[in-house]
């Protein structure tokens, strides 16, 4: 490998316009494909296959009327006083003319959905009105008819007497016509009493159907008393967009519509804010706080190459490799589903080790051409030396980030990949342009200063000659472990979830819609859960309500449920949907509970109870992550293991490059819980709603830190065994190891801290925590772990830390990342007196 990247710098070299034409029409190519086939980003974070997924598709099936996305826009009066008629009647209409947009499917009316549940409910009041007042009509019927039964039964008795003192007198026949004819009159009485009493009953028995239709629906609407469409001081009204796809399918230019439709309304005295299922803000990729961070890196190189060439070469370098990466990625956005901060982790990794990469071969070329070597033969020797321990470097980020693959989950399966682009093109681009860049620098890349000293001898860098104390070593491993387990102490209470419109930017529309509906409506309306109950046989009309009453009365009576509303019946009547308004909001721990404790529900009848929502989808990503996790870390951790084993030809160097590894991930899980969860610096962040740490970030750090870790390590211990191979006592081989690397890994985790630190500013939460997650994991690695903690651990392992057993040194390949066989080769320094002369000549 090290003569390939030998034979690629000096071809780079002699090849120079020829590379650096290359990479722009490739630079050009990839921004045509993003051009014709780059498409729509999305905010929602979904995983097919999940609990939630599965509630979704069977809503989109067996309701497809409610099936496509949904999104709130919210009205409030400016000056917090009630509608007026003429406001109402100007949202209505702007709501109605929102539908001719693209992809609208409907709208709803919020006033004139309110109207109508105040409508059934005053309906109940009459319909018992109604029904008392029947009841009491029949009631002084039924009196009535009494009283006439009462009568006729006298007048039966009347008549029995007649009848009996007839026959004992004899004259029964004389007076049986009259008998008859009296006893058919009151046949024909009771008859018709009878009538009436059978009507009476018929209409008591309809009375009390209604009555009961009446109560079951009057308890419907009482489950969902709490939910409303206009706040109970008239001054807020929340309308729905309801599209005719998934939030995720809908085009960014259709929601962008909607936005500016109902945005730009001039409705005097009122303000529309749309929520963040709609106007979710898109991360910008690029912002101050990102390009400031690059200034830093900018001036962080500056100071350490003292030149404005060598300061810039690294960073055009790398702005070409993003540009080449992310958008090669973005070009795919048209045939895949990419979330929103997927193109912005393809920025912070292709920034940060574009810079770094570029720099460590850099580096080494000045180096080289202190020392009097030829430029073309500097350019070549630094390719094949530290660019191969970039290669070997870059390697173990790519196994990181492509692992993430293994995962299954979708989502962040792309976001690796998107990485591993970004970083595999910052590898060619250190190992390509790199070298042709230095080829058009010339000796111009060093300083004035040390172009006048090439090739002396007092310009050779003096090397320690004695081990750091041992006292010190031990003093050094306590206090840096102890430091990093107090900074990881938040991580123990860690709680996951995904972002909701408490994280958007405060002067966002979603951020405004978010509050008011929390203030005037109630924090769970911001995260209704959706409930779906698969029943075990299918039910008929006549039982549709009251089943409905018995499930949601039984799911109104969890813990932390405000209201409980019917949303229908599937056609085959063996699914009911409800929807579920918790206390709290879809972040809260009491939203997440609940959504366990209605999937644990056990009700007569219903084979399994289902939820959806935001908060539930909190749940199935973490528990999913979280299933994942260990086969992930098993693959990453193992296939590095193995490398760094092969790179330094010992068991525990691997093992304590790891173990540092471990804590310094802690320590950033800890920063991040510290600002994003309990609000500490929050205001120097701009956390203005300190919530959850993003579900999928933990996973995410551990891959791209792990990855950037290993790259220090091998960059400072690849020194240290240098040194011990050739003779250095093990000891004495650590200080000069740390000596030799020092300034160039100082620098490098600088840039990447500064260029990853950028980023938390950012108009995004998600972007937030997770540049603050690997500002704080590098910055800790860097200067804590592999500064202090490594050295100080290889100087108390002394020799043993080179340990290898003898079968496992004889089966192993010997893989030179320090390319010493090519530096053996050609040699490094030359003693001619004419070198300089000759190294000046080729800078043209």
């Amino acid at each position: 490998m090290a003569s390939l990247l030998y034979r690629l710098g000096v071809f780079s070299a002699r090849r120079a316009w020829l590379v650096i034409v290359a990479w722009i029409v490739i630079l050009g190519l990839t921004g045509g494909a993003f051009a014709l086939f780059g498409g729509t980003l999305t905010s929602a974070v979904s995983i097919p296959g999940t609990a939630t997924q599965k509630v979704s598709d069977e809503l989109a099936e067996k309701f497809p009327s409610a099936s496509g996305g949904r999104g709130t826009v919210v009205f409030t009066t400016t000056d917090d006083t009630a509608f007026t008629d003429e406001q109402k009647t100007a949202i209505g209409a702007l709501l109605e003319k929102t539908t001719e947009l693209d992809d609208v499917k409907s709208t709803t009316n919020p006033f004139d959905t309110q109207a109508q549940i105040d409508d059934s409910a005053q309906k109940v009041v009459d319909g018992r009105q109604q029904i008392a007042d029947g009841t009491t009509k029949l009631d002084d019927g039924q009196a009535l008819l009494d009283s006439a039964k009462s009568q006729a039964a006298a007048g039966q008795q009347q008549l029995d007497q007649a009848r009996a003192q007839a026959e004992a007198a004899g004259q029964l026949a004389a007076a049986q016509p009259q008998l008859d004819a009296q006893q058919a009159q009151l046949d024909a009485g009771n008859a018709e009493l009878a009538t009436q009493q059978a009507t009476i009953d018929s209409s008591r028995a309809e009375l009390e159907k209604q009555s009961a239709t009446l109560e079951e629906g009057a308890k419907l609407l009482d489950l969902a008393s709490n939910i409303r469409q206009v706040s109970t001081d008239d001054t807020t009204a929340v309308g729905t967009v309801q599209f005719d796809k998934s939030l995720n399918l809908v085009p960014s230019e259709a929601k962008e519509a909607v936005v500016e439709e109902l945005s730009n309304a001039k409705i005097d005295g009122v303000t529309a804010e749309v929520s963040n299922d709609i106007a979710a803000t898109i991360p910008e990729v690029l912002g101050p706080g990102e390009i400031g961070g690059v200034i830093f890196a900018a001036i962080v190189l500056f100071v350490m190459l003292g030149t404005l060439i060598g300061a810039a070469l690294p960073l055009v370098n790398a702005i070409i490799g993003v540009g080449v990466g992310v958008l090669a990625s973005l070009a795919l956005s048209g045939t895949v589903t990419m979330l929103s901060v997927t193109p912005v982790l393809g920025v912070m990794l292709g920034l940060a080790v574009g810079i770094d990469y570029s720099l460590f071969i850099l580096n080494r070329h000045r180096t080289q051409l202190r020392s009097g070597l030829d430029l073309k033969e500097s350019i070549g020797l630094a390719n094949g030396t530290s660019g191969n321990a970039v290669v070997f470097a870059g390697s173990t980020v790519l196994i990181a980030l492509l692992a993430l693959n293994l995962t299954g989950v979708p989502f962040l399966g792309l976001m690796g990949t998107v990485g591993a682009v970004c970083v595999f093109v910052a590898i060619l681009i250190a190992v390509t342009l790199t070298p042709a860049m230095l080829r058009l620098a010339g000796m111009r890349i060093l300083t004035k200063k040390a172009r006048a000293k090439v090739g002396h001898t007092d310009h050779q860098a003096r090397v320690p000659n004695k081990p750091m104390n041992t006292l010190r070593a031990a003093i050094t491993v306590v206090a840096g472990i102890a430091v990093l387990l107090i900074v990881a102490l938040p991580a123990l209470s860690m709680r996951l979830g995904l972002p909701a419109g408490s994280s958007e930017p405060v002067d966002s529309s979603a951020y405004k819609a978010y509050k008011l509906i929390d203030d005037k409506f109630g924090a769970g309306v911001n995260g209704p859960l959706i409930v779906v109950a698969d029943l075990d046989k299918a039910i008929t009309d006549d039982e549709l309500v009251s089943e409905q009453v018995r499930i949601g009365t039984l799911l109104k009576a969890e813990n932390d449920v405000v209201a409980v509303a019917p949303i229908g019946a599937s056609d085959d009547d063996l699914l009911l949907a409800f929807q579920v308004v918790p206390k709290e909001g879809p972040t809260s721990e009491s939203t997440e509970q609940l959504v366990r404790d209605l999937r644990g529900l056990d009700i007569d009848g219903v084979a399994e109870l289902g939820v959806a929502g935001n908060a539930s989808g909190n749940i199935d990503v973490s528990e999913k992550l979280a299933e994942a996790l260990p086969l992930y870390l098993t693959v990453v951790v193992g296939l590095s293991l193995i490398i760094l084993i092969l790179v330094f030809r010992s068991i525990l160097v691997p093992i304590t490059a790891t173990a540092g590894f471990v804590l310094s991930l802690f320590a950033a899980f800890g920063g991040i819980t510290a600002v994003f969860q309990w609000g500490w610096l929050a205001p120097v962040f701009g956390v203005h709603d300190p919530g959850p740490i993003l579900s999928f970030l933990p996973i995410l750090v551990v891959g791209v830190l792990f990855g950037l870790a290993m790259d220090y390590q091998l960059f400072l211990v690849s020194g240290m065994r240098e040194s011990y191979a050739h003779g250095s006592p093990a000891r004495l081989a650590v200080q000069r190891g740390v000596h030799a690397g020092r300034t160039v890994v100082i620098a490098a985790a600088l840039i990447m801290t500064s260029v990853f630190g950028g980023f938390i500013f950012s108009n995004s939460v998600m972007i937030q925590s997770i540049g603050l997650g690997l500002a704080l994991g590098v910055l800790l690695d860097a200067f804590v772990v592999r500064l202090l903690i490594i050295p100080a651990v290889m100087h108390l392992l002394g020799a043993s830390a080179w340990w290898l057993p003898k079968w496992l040194d004889r089966i192993l390949p010997d893989v030179d990342v320090e390319g010493a066989s090519l530096q053996r080769n050609h040699p490094t320094e030359t003693h001619d007196a004419a070198g300089p002369k000759h190294a000046e000549a080729h800078t043209s």
